[in-house]
């Protein structure tokens, strides 16, 4: 098969020429729109699904929403592992499939078991999937800045953080939605702006009414109805009847009850304003004040390149159109580009530096430029055409895989040197009877071709066994294999096709003379060479007492699954005491991001505290998430690497008060989320029916893991501290008084919690009438 190869390529010389420089442009092509990240993407095939069940306590979550939920999915095909958490009024399931499985497929499965057990749930409780992104999806992340009054002023600064989340929710996030490849944006900090009646207990007595029967009338209150058509002589016109809440005053102006003629109307027995939403969550910029944030979440398998690219340019267009008001401006605080760039730059500077070194080293020992250039072709061909073929089977071009090339930069050239160095033999040695040129190369080529094809397709044998790993080592390291098995037969091909056909061209005769530095080498090897060959028994002793050497070390080496990428930005997640309430958390927070903006290497920090609109991050208000964005690694002065800058922060944050901290960086800190379900490299998990026990054992394993070397931070998973006030109802009493459980109910839910009876619309945006 080598010299039927070898034969065509030679008789059809421009074909391969025109086919190697169309392979070029396309792998050019290739490289400026395959999908680029700075890392690849671990997450396993997994659906979450959310509910939202407002008031109920983690108890009844756990009870009414999380187990139906389970129980309802057990059994799904292709189910490898399902975990929940459950917090106060937010479920919180993870299905997780086989990395076989369709990720369309498998939300389509959980979607129609969910369908069946909408109806066990308690009501209001709405299952919904979380949107299909991944660990590495959160790719942009940016807060609202504009005027804003006295840091004092909190009237003011509540008025303001209203606007920026109405401006947030209905203009930034439509518009940013909309750039290709987003799945969603999410909404975090502010206060959401909402209508509500606040109903005087003391005035339903007086009017003898309930407060079913405001809630009843206002929810009544709000719709247009349509009349269909009139005819009218020799035109028609479409009947409408307009009764939708346009303000306040519509609202105050609803009739409740009427008496003798006399209405009561809702604001005889009740307070109409327009307020804000209860708060599970808020952003907290540079320890001075609140922001409202958005986090842009990249669609499951996206280009984070091109999004992110696609994100900014869209900003760009809303900042020149000044859609936004009063000056406002989107700013960036997390920036996935930069990564990547950061991270690929390094990469791209390894392979130019290789590529550089190659060639020199091709020069200086082919001693002649022809055959350096004809090898140098197959070095530039060959990356490009890896590329290509990397597009084609769904490779993105990440760290592992880029630097799976980089590796393989010497080892694409094996074959081109072999064959070009032969061919360059065979013409120094040519008689004189002048053999044509063509039946030599194919000669010198044919007499290498088996060996280099032996040669290379050992070396892609080397890295098949990586192709057997499963789970997170496999999506981690089978792209390395790939890359460099897909660049090795790249270039195997190359070499029995291009090269032979540019030696052809490019070289007419050979020189039997050795290059200045192979000759320097023969006159220093030869003697050692003599000597070892005189010595056997004492360089095989030397070569065993290093191997023993070398062995006794690996002990001491330690071992690390992959090194930790530096990301360029901190993560010190803070965790409060259960009980912490939303403002004290806020206070707590402000003082962290004081000692950390004291060091100079921090450009800026924003912590998110709690949940987001979403649930897809389901913390409590005494977790906060910051994302600590750093300066370049040149200007650092407190720290020369970036364990030594956390450990820094570590020491720092020990005398905040309030709170423990988990310092990660955010890629990895949402890695090990969606591995284990909790925030940290290495995870012990413990399971049981007494919740009593299960602390005081973790408790223990906390104390052990804390004398292992190497470790920095430990935490226990609250499972105490919240207190609650229950409201215990008495049947026996109530029943006195022809009252159900459901009537109090009703009472807790709407007069304690908050029913939402309607919704208020202003032009396309609609606000909750609570």
């Amino acid at each position: 098969m080598v010299s039927r190869l070898l034969d065509i390529s030679l008789r059809q010389r421009m074909l391969v020429l025109i086919c190697a420089i169309t392979i070029g442009a396309g792998g050019v092509y290739a490289f400026r729109t395959i999908p680029i990240d700075a890392f690849p993407d671990v997450t396993s095939v997994l659906v979450q699904v959310v509910t939202k069940a407002p008031g109920l306590s983690p108890t009844e979550v756990e009870r009414l929403v999380t187990y139906p939920i389970e129980l309802q999915l057990t059994g799904v095909p292709s189910l490898t592992e399902m975990r929940s958490l459950t917090k106060v009024g937010l479920s919180l399931v993870t299905i997780v499939f086989d990395d076989t499985m369709d990720i369309n497929l498998a939300r389509q499965l959980v979607l129609e078991r969910l369908l069946e057990v909408e109806e066990l749930l308690p009501p209001g409780a709405e299952p919904m999937l979380v949107p299909n992104s991944t660990g590495l999806g959160e790719v942009f992340q940016y807060y609202l800045e504009g005027s804003h009054g006295p840091l004092g002023d909190e009237e003011t600064e509540h008025q303001r953080l209203i606007e920026q989340r109405t401006i947030q929710d209905w203009v930034i996030r439509p518009l940013l939605k909309s750039t290709p490849e987003v799945i969603d944006v999410n909404s975090m900090g502010g206060y959401v702006k909402q209508y509500q009646v606040l109903v005087e207990p003391a005035m339903l007595r007086k009017y003898n009414l309930t407060l079913h029967d405001v809630f009843d009338a206002v929810a009544r209150n709000n719709a247009n109805a349509g009349g269909n058509i009139l005819e009218k002589h020799a035109e028609k016109y479409i009947v409408r009847g307009v009764g939708l809440i346009r303000s306040l005053e519509d609202v105050e102006r609803i009739v409740v009850k009427e008496t003798g003629g006399t209405p009561v109307f809702v604001g005889d027995v009740a307070q109409v304003r327009i307020d804000h939403a209860v708060r599970h969550g808020a952003t907290v910029l540079n320890g001075e004040r609140e922001v409202v944030s958005g986090i842009v979440l990249m669609l499951r398998g996206g280009n984070a390149r091109d999004v992110v690219e696609g994100i900014k340019a869209r900003v760009d267009d809303i900042h020149a159109k000044q859609l936004l008001p009063d000056g406002l401006r989107i700013v960036p605080f997390y920036d996935r580009i930069e990564l990547i760039t950061a991270a690929l730059g390094t990469v791209y500077k390894s392979l130019a530096e290789g590529v550089v070194l190659v060639v020199v080293v091709l020069f200086l020992f082919l001693g002649n430029i022809r055959s350096a250039v004809i090898v140098v072709g197959t070095l530039v061909l060959a990356p490009l055409t890896t590329f290509i073929v990397m597009g084609q089977i769904g490779l993105t071009a990440n760290l592992m895989s880029l630097g799976g090339l980089a590796i393989a930069i010497g080892m694409i050239v094996d074959g081109s040197v072999v064959v070009v160095e032969n061919v360059y033999r065979h013409l120094s040695h040519r008689s004189t009877a002048m053999v044509p040129s063509l039946q030599l190369i194919t000669t010198a080529v044919k007499e290498v071709g088996q060996p280099v094809v032996f040669g290379i397709l050992i070396i892609i044998l080397v890295f098949l066994p990586l192709l057997s790993l499963q789970g997170m080592e496999g999506k981690m390291f089978k792209p390395l294999a790939y890359t460099i098995m897909i660049a090795l037969m790249v270039s195997l091909v190359l070499s029995l096709t291009l090269s032979p056909v540019l030696c052809s061209l490019m070289l007419t005769r050979g020189s039997e003379e050795d290059p200045w530095i192979v000759r320097a080498t023969k006159r220093l090897y030869a003697p050692v060479l003599r000597w070892a060959i005189g010595h056997r028994t004492v360089v095989v002793t030397i070569a065993l007492c290093a191997l023993i050497g070398a062995l006794a070390l690996v002990p001491s080496l330690g071992s690390e699954f992959i090194p930790i990428l530096n990301e360029g930005t901190v993560a010190p997640q803070a965790i409060r005491l259960p009980s912490v309430s939303l403002a004290a958390s806020i206070e707590i927070e402000k003082r962290i991001q004081q000692a950390v903006m004291e060091f100079p290497e921090v450009e800026m920090m924003v912590s998110k505290i709690g949940r987001t609109e979403l649930g897809n991050d389901p913390q409590e208000p005494n977790e906060s998430d910051p994302v600590v964005r750093l300066r370049p690694l040149e200007q650092w002065t407190t720290a020369a690497t970036m364990p030594e800058f956390m450990q820094k922060i570590r020491e720092r944050l020990t005398r905040v008060s309030g709170a423990t901290f988990l310092i990660s960086q955010p890629i990895q800190q949402r890695v090990d989320e969606l591995i284990s379900g909790v925030r940290t490299e290495a995870t012990v998990k413990l399971f049981g029916n007494d919740l009593e026990i299960l602390r005081s054992k973790a408790e223990e394993i906390a104390g052990v893991l804390g004398t292992v070397r190497g470790v920095s931070d430990i935490k226990v998973e609250q499972l105490f501290g919240q207190p609650y006030l229950t409201i215990d109802v008495d049947r026996g009493k109530i029943a006195r008084h022809g009252i159900n459980v459901s009537d109090v109910r009703e009472i807790i839910a709407t007069a304690i919690g908050g029913q939402v009876a309607t919704r208020v619309y202003e032009g396309q945006q609609r606000f909750d009438l609570v």
